[in-house]
């Protein structure tokens, strides 16, 4: 049941990577636009929903707003990053451009009927799932 307090909202994810200008050709590559008035040198605001943004930070910038050090990502997990397209074939699609773009595979594909997704790493080791769901079984 959806609280209407919560309405309105907007999610922003911040994410640290070492090059920001390569991490915006990768995730280009996968269908993703960035918003340019939150774009500049040190970030980029990409959205992924409605009200969901990824805010690709370059290493400096997120120790900014970050009260810890940093976690190497390819030898920790501290979040897995999951967003829906709209069919089987663009989980395939996109996970393929992933992969071309120079991220590493993480799973094979996952098929639970109702569910399709395949997992992949993006340039600095995020790992990230990218998944179907059929419409009804939501309903």
């Amino acid at each position: 049941m959806s609280n209407p307090a919560h309405r309105g909202r907007m999610l922003f994810v911040n994410m640290p990577v070492a090059d920001l200008e390569r991490s915006k050709a990768f995730f280009s590559k996968l269908g993703f636009s960035f918003d340019p008035m939150f774009t500049d040198e040190t970030a980029a605001c990409m959205p992924v929903g409605e009200q969901a943004f990824v805010m690709l930070l370059g290493r400096e910038k997120f120790a900014e707003f970050a009260k810890l050090p940093m976690a190497d990502p390819t030898t920790h997990t501290l979040a897995l990053y999951c967003f829906s397209v709209s069919s089987r074939d663009e989980v395939d699609a996109v996970s393929a451009a992933a992969l071309a773009a120079g991220g590493a595979e993480a799973d094979g594909a996952e098929d639970h009927g109702f569910m399709y997704s395949r997992s992949f790493f993006d340039l600095d080791g995020h790992g990230w799932q990218v998944m179907w769901m059929d419409p009804a079984a939501t309903a």
